[in-house]
Order: structure tokens, then C-alpha cells, then sequence
């Protein structure tokens, strides 16, 4: 398992996790932060299309992330996806530490995507999967360019944050967002 999203100001947080069968290999695949756009785009295309991997993800939303905040929201995130796996994994693999209420045996493994492929996969799926929802949340509010910068804090998305105002798919939560004295929508 592993997520994506636990840093920036808008958007879910996202987890997947992946089973794939002994000996699988695919060229390339490797930590997503490692990856071109295109490299990612195509591994999770080759992921979710070959026989035989098991794969399953999950987000929790903005609003959910400031109820409970980021860890609890990232742990919940995972245990969606391994639930939402089609066959229950004998033992799991975690990038990072382990999670509080895991439903199954789990050992944490720090910098675990560039170590375990199982987790390398789980790293594009959740990726590629919260860039393109941020991609989609662009076409409904352009203003805060968030294809560009999924969220994170750049220096146009804080701009866009001064100007516009957060929407209801940013973190209050999180700094600077909680800091704004501006309407929110």
C-alpha cells in the first residue's frame, strides 16, 4: 500500500493498494516520485490491464481531512483500499509505518516505493489516480490551476488563494488555507 496527497492545500488524499501475483515484472516501474507524468500514466495503464494484479484504491475528501486530519484521514484511505481489494492479502506491505487499525497483518516499510514492487505499484495507482481527479477539479474551478500544481502550495496556487478564496476542495485545515480572513464559498 501506499498513498498520495498527504501535503498539499486542496484535494483528497488517496491510497491504494495492490496485490501482484509471484514473479510479476514490468520495466519501470518504480516510487512514482521518481517518474515522468508520462512514465506514471503508462505504468498504471499496464497495472490496472494485466492479468493477474489485484488493485483497489480509495480517497477521502478535503472535508474529511480537516474533520479527522491528514494522518487519520490517510490511514482511513488505506484501510478503504485493502478492503476494496478484490481477495484479502495474507500480510501487507505499507510504505512509511505501520497504521493503526489495519485489518490485516502489516509490517511498515520506510521509503518501502523504492524498495517493494508490490508498493512501487501502489504509489503510481494512487498518484495517477489523485492527479487526474485534480485534473478534473481544474475543469470545475480553473482559477486555481490545480492540473498544474495538484494542489500543493506553489507560489500561483497561493496567489490564486489570495485572489479567489478557497473552494470547498481546499484543506481549512491546513496552512496557509486556515489562515485566510477571506469568504469561504
Amino acid at each position: 500500500m501506499d498513498e498520495a496527497g498527504r501535503g498539499p492545500l486542496a484535494g483528497p488524499v488517496s491510497a491504494a493498494a495492490v496485490i501482484l501475483p509471484r514473479g510479476y515484472v514490468l520495466d519501470g516501474l518504480d516510487d512514482s516520485k521518481k517518474l515522468t507524468t508520462a512514465k506514471r500514466e503508462r505504468l498504471y495503464d499496464a497495472l490496472i490491464e494485466s492479468e493477474g494484479v489485484l488493485w483497489s484504491v480509495a480517497l477521502v475528501e478535503a472535508a474529511e481531512i480537516d474533520s479527522l486530519n491528514i494522518l487519520r484521514a490517510t490511514h482511513l484511505a488505506m484501510r478503504k483500499a485493502l478492503l476494496g481489494l478484490p481477495q484479502a492479502p495474507d500480510h501487507c506491505l505499507i510504505d512509511g509505518l505501520s497504521i493503526r487499525d489495519c485489518p490485516f497483518p502489516h509490517d511498515g516499510i520506510v521509503k518501502g516505493d523504492g524498495i517493494s514492487l508490490s508498493i512501487a505499484a501502489a504509489s503510481v495507482i494512487a498518484k495517477v489516480t489523485r492527479d487526474r481527479v485534480m485534473k478534473g477539479l481544474d475543469v470545475e474551478f480553473p482559477e486555481y490551476g490545480f492540473a498544474r500544481h495538484q494542489g500543493y502550495g506553489t507560489k500561483e496556487h497561493l496567489e490564486a488563494l489570495r485572489v479567489h478564496g478557497p473552494c470547498l476542495h481546499h484543506r481549512r485545515s491546513f496552512q496557509p488555507v486556515a489562515q485566510l480572513t477571506l469568504s469561504f464559498d
